[in-house]
């Protein structure tokens, strides 16, 4: 049976484009039906359409807010027969909105998995994807085989939340890194160090990291084209900071890094990857 996809941004496209590339037959429901289609999909009328002719389908969203929406809209995937179906979330969702997802779809007899994935568009494209995934075990069992298509480590946490919250301070990791690298890359070019020979001496150094072997080539080529945007990250930012203010707990590193991405998205450079957060330190 076909596998179900909602979601076509630029990870989306990645991992759909993917599960394809693996054999597996892929439609998919998109507000732009024009847009899915110029990128080679069958697209359905409705996400109620869609999941009438698939068993799974996964999502791949920008935000909470967005996941709610499609879930509920009129036509919606709630207003579907979720009998025996699962639906695969993979969205980077607020730690509380996600706790109504598992409770909303349960409600009305389907399975959702909780699985937001760690890596962006080329890991996509390789299958090198992580997966952290929390739901009913039964269920995660039954999705890894489809997982596994294009993620090459997973994880299953089992408490609803637990991935979403992973997610979040995986991301802190995540812009630290960026945002660390960006300055050293710039201090040593405003020292009159060559960037290709700094950004491989930081390779073999201090700097060596997923991010870096990532980024390398963009911060050279200075193509800050969107693999995952500054507004993704500074989105997750916040929603890192809304998790440390529900233990109590003061943020600092994540708080300097979120307030250095919010600066880019103010100067119009949300929709560039987050790479580019080098011009800020550059200037």
């Amino acid at each position: 049976m076909a596998i179900g996809f909602i979601g076509l941004g630029n990870l989306g496209a990645a991992i759909a484009k993917r599960l394809t590339s693996m054999g597996e037959e892929v439609i998919v429901w998109n507000r732009t039906k024009a847009k899915a289609e110029a990128k080679g999909f069958v697209c359905e009328s409705s996400p109620k359409a869609l999941l009438e002719k698939c068993d799974t389908v996964l999502m791949c969203l920008f935000d909470s807010d967005g996941v709610r929406n499609v879930l509920t809209m009129e036509n919606g995937l709630l207003s579907a027969n979720l009998k025996g179906k699962t639906i695969i979330d993979l969205s980077t969702n607020h730690f509380n909105d996600v706790i109504e997802f598992h409770a909303m779809v349960k409600k009305q007899g389907g399975n959702y998995l909780e699985s937001p994935v760690l890596g962006s568009v080329v890991p996509a494209s390789k299958g090198e994807l992580t997966a952290v995934c929390a739901g009913k075990e039964g269920t995660f069992l039954t999705c890894k085989p489809l997982l596994e298509k294009f993620a090459s480590t997973i994880f299953h946490l089992k408490e609803a939340g637990f991935a979403a919250k992973m997610k979040l301070i995986n991301n802190l990791c995540l812009g630290s890194f960026m945002a660390t690298i960006a300055e050293c890359t710039a201090l040593g070019e405003a020292c009159g160090i060559n960037k290709k020979e700094l950004l491989e001496i930081l390779g073999a150094g201090g700097g060596k990291s997923l991010v870096l072997a990532a980024k390398t080539q963009k911060l050279i080529d200075e193509d800050f084209s969107p693999h995952f945007s500054t507004s993704a990250i500074t989105k997750d930012l916040h929603c890192l900071q809304d998790l440390a203010y529900s233990l109590n707990r003061p943020l600092y590193t994540a708080s300097v890094t979120k307030e250095l991405f919010s600066k880019m998205k103010m100067m119009g450079k949300g929709d560039e990857d987050f790479s580019s957060i080098y011009q800020l330190f550059k200037a």
